[in-house]
């Protein structure tokens, strides 16, 4: 018989952004430990609200599926005579395991055939195995932070404070911390407050919903969207919902009501991003826009509760916005009184990071470092004068009164502001783009100017703090140097740039170094950022379905290209799935490992005495002329096909040659050609590093 099977842990508020990893690692581990326990089961659901973690098992045996143990004796020549009857050995084992000789079963295995006992142990009641496994499941739950709450000993991310836990009718019986589980839960805290007894698992839900508390995420969320767009329609418009902001919301309530509020017409004289940002990041509101994407004075909240006194809890937001509003509007004014310009010199009292001089120092190195890659690049005059404009000027907003308060504007208030000063529109937007992206699934910059400035700015950052020791270690990466790095990489990428990553780090270290910021040799603090670089370009790879092999070996033949480096990887990604690569890759492996130090020399025709030889040479002079032609037009993919085709010739040579003939002259001409054969391929891939598939 099956049952379902629930169990819910009843707390005091979790905050909202742990919820939805909280609710992965419930449903991940509950499922490990009840195959483990080999407790069989349909469907399993973890749902959650900010009072209570709950994990639905759908359909679960009974008991536990039988175990069982083989355990091995004698041999089977020991165990049994010539004629098939059991010896005295096979006797006392199986007396000794508990079972008839007549049970035991001969399996065979490298050693030989061999006696087994298999040994049956029944399954135990799933009520008495949830009792052991849900403790060790709410033990195992991980937060980003947990403490002892009390006299706990257990750390958690909030006090628990009730334990319900049912197989079908059936009380789970076990103990958290001196809370012990049982039938009892609680509604709403305001709606249906009081303990309520749960008779069975599978009423589990639709109890919860008539106690007012839809305990699906997934309810709640399209409750609350149904709720906004149709709060929307009233006042003319569409909602504005972000999934992050629906993602809060649907963890800060149990029971969402919507409400629309309004605001003065006169704050949308505020730029968009000021007001949204005012709405969504700190007061948790939704925006509304009408058709055409213009915002209207108006917005919705949600509220954990029903509909009493709901004009008022309206009014009351309406008036924390207005607030708001007012000061960011004060701060826009106050802000635009002086050209963005003006406030440079107050970067000088902006520490950048500890030990590592002013926000106003950064800024003389990016406008450098622009330069430099401007250069390097070979943009226009134009372009550089932009990007250059820009470096200046990125960091300004810094120091105004409304990033002052509202952090997360960066960039976006100092293009508002470049724009209000009478820059270049240009200059304006590579300020915004610099900080792009800004995570996994942000944009890029768009323009030449935001992508060059936006490398320099994450490359200096990256750099002075592997200066200053706070390189990332483990989990622990404050300055968010990976996404940082990864954001260089995927702007070169989308970019297409031709720029030199070694040149790139050199010159953003010696910026810092030459402010006087550090002794460390310039050298030893390249390698480091630079081997750090390679672990993001990797990461990067793998992340798009890149066998790790086959990443290796294009980091190992050289990264300093960015751009490069992913065409290759590319290509060779795209030419692995083909029947030749496999001959290929073994090929110049075998090559590349024969001739192993010797160095690259010119082949000597006259000595090349075998038809396999001559043939290989042949093969690899028009392979050697295809290559350079292929490398000048950056053509990596049919830099492949040109090895491949060297793949059957080399097969055939090691199939024929003696590569170390006894003749010392003959012997250092094959070496020097098998070198040869590998030092064509040095620029693409480090074959040696791909994992041949035997067979």
């Amino acid at each position: 018989m099956r049952r379902d099977a629930v169990l819910e842990i009843g707390c005091e508020e979790i905050p909202a952004r742990f919820m939805p990893d909280a609710l992965s690692s419930l449903r991940a581990l509950a499922g490990d430990l009840l195959s483990r326990e080999r407790l069989k089961f349909d469907r399993l659901v973890a749902y959650g609200t900010p009072r209570r973690l709950v994990l639905y098992i759908s359909n679960l045996n009974d008991t536990q599926d039988e175990a069982v143990r083989q355990v091995r004796g004698p041999a089977k020549r020991v165990a049994f005579d010539e004629s098939g009857k059991p010896t005295k050995a096979a006797l006392g084992f199986a007396k000794a395991q508990g079972i008839p000789v007549e049970e035991l079963v001969i399996r065979a295995d490298e050693r030989g055939e061999y006696v087994y006992a298999e040994l049956r142990q029944p399954g135990e009641s799933a009520a008495v195995v949830l009792g052991k496994v849900f403790p060790r499941l709410i033990g195992s739950l991980p937060f980003p932070r947990t403490m002892r709450w009390g006299d706990s000993e257990m750390r958690f991310v909030r006090p628990v404070r009730w334990l319900l836990a049912l197989f079908g009718n059936q009380v789970v019986e076990f103990e958290v911390d001196g809370v012990s589980s049982g039938d009892i839960t609680f509604g709403h805290r305001f709606l249906s407050p009081g303990p309520v007894r749960l008779g069975r698992a599978e009423d589990y839900v639709a109890t919860m919903r008539g106690l007012s508390v839809l305990v699906d995420p997934a309810e709640r969320r399209e409750s609350i969207l149904a709720q906004a767009s149709r709060l929307a329609a009233q006042a003319g418009g569409r909602v504005v919902a972000g999934d992050d902001l629906l993602s809060e919301i649907v963890f800060l309530c149990e029971h969402p009501r919507g409400m629309l509020g309004r605001f003065d017409r006169e704050f949308l004289s505020i730029p968009r991003a000021v007001l949204t940002t005012t709405m969504e990041k700190h007061q948790r509101y939704l925006p509304v826009e009408d058709e055409s994407g213009r915002l209207l004075p108006c917005f919705i909240a949600f509220r954990d509760g029903g509909d009493l006194n709901i004009e008022g809890v309206t009014r009351g937001n309406e008036r924390v916005l207005r607030a708001r509003l007012s000061d960011a509007r004060f701060f826009y004014d106050e802000d635009r009184k002086i050209p963005l310009e003006g406030y440079l010199d107050r970067l000088s009292g902006i520490m950048f990071l500890g030990g590592l001089g002013t926000v106003r120092d950064k800024v003389d190195r990016l406008v450098r470092l622009v330069e430099h890659l401007a250069r390097q690049l070979g943009v226009s005059d134009e372009i550089t004068g932009i990007a250059k404009r820009a470096a200046l000027l990125c960091k300004a907003d810094l120091a105004t009164n409304m990033v002052r308060e509202f952090t997360e504007l960066q960039g976006v208030m100092g293009r508002e502001y470049a724009i209000s000063s009478g820059e270049d529109p240009g200059v304006a937007e590579a300020i915004f783009e610099h900080y792009l992206p800004r995570s996994s699934d942000d944009a890029l910059p768009g323009s030449p100017a935001g992508a060059i400035l936006s490398i320099a700015d994450k490359a200096d950052t990256i750099v002075a703090c592997f200066l200053a020791g706070l390189e990332p270690t483990g989990s622990q990466d404050p300055y968010a140097l990976r996404r940082q790095a990864s954001g260089i990489i995927s702007t070169i990428v989308a970019q297409s740039l031709k720029l030199s990553l070694g040149d790139l780090v050199g010159v953003a270290a010696r910026g810092l170094l030459q402010q006087g910021l550090s002794g460390e040799s310039p050298q030893d603090l390249d390698e480091r950022v630079l081997d750090f670089m390679a672990g993001r370009l990797k990461g990067y790879l793998l992340e798009r379905d890149v066998r790790y092999d086959l990443v290796d070996a294009v980091i190992a033949a050289g990264f300093d290209d960015i751009a490069g480096a992913v065409k290759r990887a590319y290509a060779l990604k795209d030419f692995s799935g083909k029947e030749e690569f496999q001959l290929m890759a073994t090929g110049f492996t075998r090559a590349a490992n024969i001739a192993g130090t010797v160095a690259e020399a010119p082949v000597d025709e006259s000595l090349l005495v075998e038809d396999a030889e001559r043939a290989l040479y042949g093969a690899y002079v028009e392979a050697a002329r295809r290559v350079r032609d292929l490398a000048r037009r950056d053509d990596p993919a049919e830099m492949i096909r040109a090895f491949a085709e060297l793949a059957s010739p080399i097969d055939r040579f090691f199939t024929e040659v003696l590569v170390m003939a006894e003749d010392e002259r003959i012997r250092r001409n094959r070496l020097n050609l098998l070198a040869g054969i590998a030092a064509l391929m040095k620029g693409v891939a480090d074959m040696s590093k791909v994992v041949v598939k035997s067979g």
